[in-house]
């Protein structure tokens, strides 16, 4: 059985988001680190070489073994911005309707650009999803 390769690691995030480009991204990057901080109360941590992650949970993965993740996070990827929001969008319908130009995947939300969305209601999204993981699962 293969071991989880995302982990905590011990690369600095201020490094890591200083060399994302372009530059507006780097920017985008640094606005959602600030309104992740300060809904969850913790310091981002890089999990595995692209991901700036907060808090951690535990969940039983598909092999039955407890693994560990962020309660939430995002990544500078080439194509736009991914935002993980645990555990999905189900229960944020209506505010979805309200976000602005993005997609989604099963707990992963994509946009271009910050500008292209409204950020509070990215922000109200967060917060619902970092209170509903704190209820359901352990977590640090």
């Amino acid at each position: 059985m293969s071991e989880l390769k995302t982990r905590p690691t011990d690369q600095e995030v201020s490094k890591f988001i200083d060399a994302v480009e372009p530059v507006q991204k780097r920017q985008d990057c640094w606005t959602i680190i600030d309104m992740m901080r300060g809904i969850t109360g913790v310091e981002p941590v890089m999990w595995g070489p692209s991901i700036v992650g907060f808090g951690t949970y535990t969940y039983v993965n598909t092999t039955k073994k407890p693994a560990d993740w962020p309660i939430t996070g995002f990544s500078p990827r080439k194509a736009n911005l991914t935002l993980y929001v645990m555990p999905g969008f189900s229960q944020y319908e209506s505010l979805m309707a309200k976000l602005g130009k993005h997609s989604t995947g099963k707990s992963c939300l994509y946009v271009k650009k910050l500008t292209d969305i409204d950020l509070g209601v990215l922000e109200e999204i967060i917060r619902r999803s970092v209170e509903h993981m704190r209820a359901t699962y352990p977590t640090r």
